[in-house]
């Protein structure tokens, strides 16, 4: 007997509120019907195991089949059913879990046995695609008779008998025409292999299957190979290249956890903003953006991390941070330091080798995490222009009597080549740190361990890297000595506002200027830079020119004959300067060549 109702619900517009509000993208009904269909079928299992019902798990699938001629997408599973009461219980009543109903009643402690939905509205989502939605579902009680309800997603709905013959439930869609994007098989399967991929209830789509596999995390890390981990990770990323190595997550307590995470290869295409960490919900693809599961320092991770225990809002949407999630992040972080550390106790050629991949993790974790630091400050690890890695504490000891608790660096090799073969003359060790990160590390570096200072080679005029046997030291008539004649006459011939000029005796006679730039000043500016601020620093560099250099000393010595080119000279080299350590402006460069030119065709005038 036909049976007309209202839906038991607070207002008349609850639809339109779930459908443009509760549910931010069209697409999450797919992801909606197909859990209800598994918890039905999930509901199946467990009543099997109570010997409530006697059925074969083959039998249990959930399908899907598009008709668009009539424009309608069907749900069909073999799960437990409904009768026309539990319809209108279920259904009728929004936001009523049968969920929690039957889990209260038939509570198990198998993290298996977890049913999918929690909160009773996912049935709803279906009306921001269809403009009526219909329900044939047959009880697998004995002599339950089947039930139809449908409703044009007004107040209103009809209840009926159905015309289902088995065991189970058929959700029909009347797709919108605004929607017809998801009567497009292709569309479907895409969205299918995204959110249910790895569903333990077979799913096939117009009569194929499309969740053939397990997902590889619910595995043993012991029972997985190399080429699995590998294969698997290309299921999630099919055009990246393959990953360095990976960690295996299960945990069961204090909380339920599985995943796979990947230290992916850095390549020139990198994605550095890119959420690619797949979060899943009892096997469900809920979202790839992970950033309250993770801290910020592991987001460049890849992989799959499930856990019935991600506290998610009612459309299963977004992340509620709670004391788990922070637990969980605080578990990863420890299980991701554990790999990292054995990776280096065990293979250091192998972390070396792998070092371009993982650096930006260890540091930024380094700078955001104190615990993180304390597990890992061992494993920070530099370069030297020998090519030999070192750590810092390794440094300092092997340079205590040299320069002790001094750490020379250099941003880029090719950029301070002439100030860095100054060093080299000497046998000083100087370090690599070419990352944007590494003024703020090395910063924060200085502030944990005790009187220890990183100083770039351009940074401060060292007195490493001065020749005193040379120094022009002897004092004229005027009391003045040499090098003092020499930075004035520099200072005259630049006459630029706030520079410093120093004449001093370098132990590399090649070298004919430096640029030293104030250390601190420098890290300042360079983190603006990289903050994208804008602030006008006043600069702290003083300009060194060579006394022993040949080419200053004959500038040095064109002023009373050839005062302009001496004045050409002066500027060239201290351009040249400028333009070796990345100081030059951009605008400036043309100048720059101009002159060069000019300083030829004087210097080509000498030439017989």
């Amino acid at each position: 007997m036909k049976k007309c109702g209202n839906l038991k619900i607070d207002t008349e517009n609850i639809l339109p509120i779930i459908k443009q509000w509760l549910y931010s993208d069209k697409e999450i009904f797919l992801r909606e019907l197909i859990s209800n269909g598994c918890d039905a079928i999930h509901k199946c299992k467990v009543l099997k195991d109570h010997e409530k019902l006697s059925i074969e798990n083959s039998s249990f699938r959930i399908d899907l089949t598009i008709d668009k001629e009539k424009k309608t997408l069907t749900f069909s599973d073999t799960g437990l059913g409904m009768s026309a009461e539990e319809i209108e219980k279920y259904i009728a009543q929004l936001a009523f879990s049968g969920a929690k109903e039957f889990l209260s009643k038939y509570k198990t402690e198998k993290e298996q046995d977890q049913i999918i939905g929690h909160f009773g509205l996912g049935f709803y989502s279906a009306y921001m695609v269809a403009d009526k939605v219909s329900i044939d579902s047959l009880s697998y009680v004995p002599e339950a008779e089947p039930a139809l309800w449908s409703c044009d997603g007004s107040s209103s709905y009809e209840l009926e008998k159905g015309t289902r013959t088995s065991r189970g439930t058929a959700i029909t869609l009347h797709i919108s025409s605004e929607a017809e994007e998801f009567l497009e098989e292709t569309r479907i399967n895409t969205l299918l292999q995204k959110y249910c991929g790895f569903l333990p209830v077979p799913i096939y789509l117009n009569g194929k299957q499309i969740n053939a596999k397990e997902p590889l995390w619910l595995k043993n890390s012991a029972d997985c190979t190399d080429k699995e981990y590998i294969d698997f990770y290309h299921q999630l990323y099919p055009l990246e290249p393959d990953p360095i190595f990976w960690i295996h997550l299960n945990v069961d307590y204090p909380f339920n956890l599985k995943g796979i995470l990947y230290f992916p290869k850095i390549t020139g295409r990198f994605d550095w903003n890119q959420n690619t960490i797949k979060l899943f919900c009892n096997r469900v693809y809920v979202s790839d953006n992970c950033k309250d599961v993770l801290p910020d320092y592991l987001m460049i991770l890849r992989g799959a991390i499930d856990s019935p225990d991600i506290p998610l809002n009612v459309s299963r949407s977004t992340l509620q941070v709670d004391r788990t999630v922070r637990q969980l992040s605080q578990h990863i972080s420890k299980k991701v330091s554990d790999r990292l550390l054995s990776l280096y106790t065990t293979n250091r050629e192998r972390f070396i080798q792998t070092w371009p991949d993982i650096e930006w993790i260890i540091k930024l974790g380094i700078l955001q995490d104190d615990k993180w630091y304390e597990r890992l400050k061992s494993l920070l690890i530099w370069q030297q222009t020998n090519k030999d890695w070192t750590t810092v504490e390794e440094y300092i000891e092997r340079n205590r009597l040299s320069h002790e608790n001094k750490i020379f660096y250099v941003s880029q090799e090719h950029s301070h080549s002439h100030i860095l073969d100054l060093y080299q003359a000497k046998g000083m060790e100087v370090l690599y740190a070419p990352s944007p990160i590494d003024n703020h590390l090395m910063s924060f570096l200085e502030s944990k361990l005790d009187k220890i200072s990183f100083q770039r080679i351009d940074g401060a005029l060292d007195e490493t890297i001065l020749d005193k046997t040379r120094e022009h030291t002897l004092l004229d008539t005027e009391g003045r000595t040499e090098a003092a004649k020499i930075a004035d006459f520099i200072r005259s011939k630049l006459q630029i506002e706030h520079l410093e000029v120093e004449a001093k005796s370098l132990v590399n006679d090649t070298v004919p200027a430096l640029l030293v730039i104030d250390e601190h000043m420098r890290r300042m500016r360079e983190t603006m830079a990289l903050t994208k601020q804008s602030f006008n620093l006043p600069s702290k560099n003083t300009f060194v020119v060579n006394t022993n250099n040949k080419l200053v000393q004959k500038a040095y010595q064109l002023e009373t004959k050839e005062p302009e080119l001496a004045k050409e000279l002066i500027h060239h080299i201290y351009e040249l300067s400028l333009l070796s350590q990345k100081e030059l402006a951009p605008e400036a460069l043309s100048s720059f060549i101009l002159r060069s030119n000019r300083v030829l065709e004087k210097m080509a005038d000498f030439c017989p």
